[in-house]
């Protein structure tokens, strides 16, 4: 048995499909991100979209599914994958992935697209405890996402827009239409984009510093999903947790954040591959 194998993972999501290909070493437990590829599905065919991501990942590297990929793996969306080796919940993968940047991590917070969830994880990565959002839009990416465009960023701006801010105000609105209700409300005030777009992280920190109350949270507290790359954010959750005492929680963000379910699915999938090998080995001897 070698001690390295190949492994897939793919986070099919409500925007975007993350792909990513990895090296995964049973032994020495060595594993490494080898390739990554992301693709907004805008209003196309989920499943064509991860059909034609894995492709383009696998004649980059010059690989072949069936012959070299030891194990692929889905997780979000997974029913849109066609060629799955098995499925993985998104909980577990974002909490592995979280593990994967931060090795040390006791709390991992997935910021995705349609909530957040503080979860308390044990040294290897599995899920312990966890605390969640509910539904509302105001306080997810998708939020995030239609308020930049709204402003007319790239999403990509956000976080170092967030930095600029000297005077921000948080939204008062709950749910998403009165949160963006309040920020047409303050563009029409004349308050600058860094000043709105700071007020809007302040506003999606508070629910995060409240969840991690709630779970009891631990540092190092990594910061994953499409939001945990807004550095933005990550300032904006660090003041509050000072302002409520906090000052001994420890976060962490990682340019790959977005990548965190599809690394954990390739991980949890190398994990799966070896321990269907031992009980093969076993039922042989």
């Amino acid at each position: 048995m070698t001690d390295s194998i190949y492994t897939m993972g793919i986070d099919v999501g409500g925007s975007y499909v993350k792909v990513v290909l990895m090296s995964y070493d049973n032994i020495n437990e060595d594993h490494k991100l080898l390739d990554k590829q992301t693709e907004k599905i805008r209003k196309r065919d989920p499943k064509d979209v991860a059909s034609e991501t894995i492709a383009e990942v696998l004649k980059r590297n010059n690989l072949n599914l069936k012959k070299d990929i030891a194990y692929l793996a889905s997780t979000g969306e997974g029913e849109m994958v066609e060629k799955k080796t098995g499925h993985f919940y998104s909980m577990t993968t974002h909490a592995r992935g979280g593990k994967f940047f931060t090795p040390d991590a006791k709390t991992v917070v997935d910021m995705g697209g349609l909530y957040v969830r503080a979860i308390k994880i044990d040294h290897r990565g599995k899920v312990m405890d966890y605390k969640m959002t509910g539904q509302c839009a105001s306080g997810s990416g998708q939020f995030i996402e239609n308020i930049s465009r709204y402003l007319g960023l790239a999403i990509e701006e956000v976080g170092p827009m967030s930095l600029k801010a000297d005077n921000p105000e948080v939204p008062s609105g709950i749910c998403a239409v009165l949160a963006e209700t309040d920020v047409i409300n303050l563009v029409s005030k004349g308050l600058s984009t860094p000043n709105i777009v700071k007020g809007i992280n302040l506003s999606i920190a508070a629910r995060v510093v409240k969840l991690l109350g709630s779970l009891k949270a631990e540092s190092p507290i990594a910061l994953v999903g499409g939001m945990g790359m807004n550095i933005g954010m990550l300032q904006a959750i660090e003041e509050l947790s000072k302002e409520k005492k906090k000052e001994d929680l420890v976060f962490t963000s990682h340019p790959d954040a977005i990548y965190s379910g599809a690394i954990g699915a390739a991980l949890w999938g190398g994990f799966r591959y070896y321990k269907l090998k031992e009980k093969e080995a076993a039922v042989v001897a």
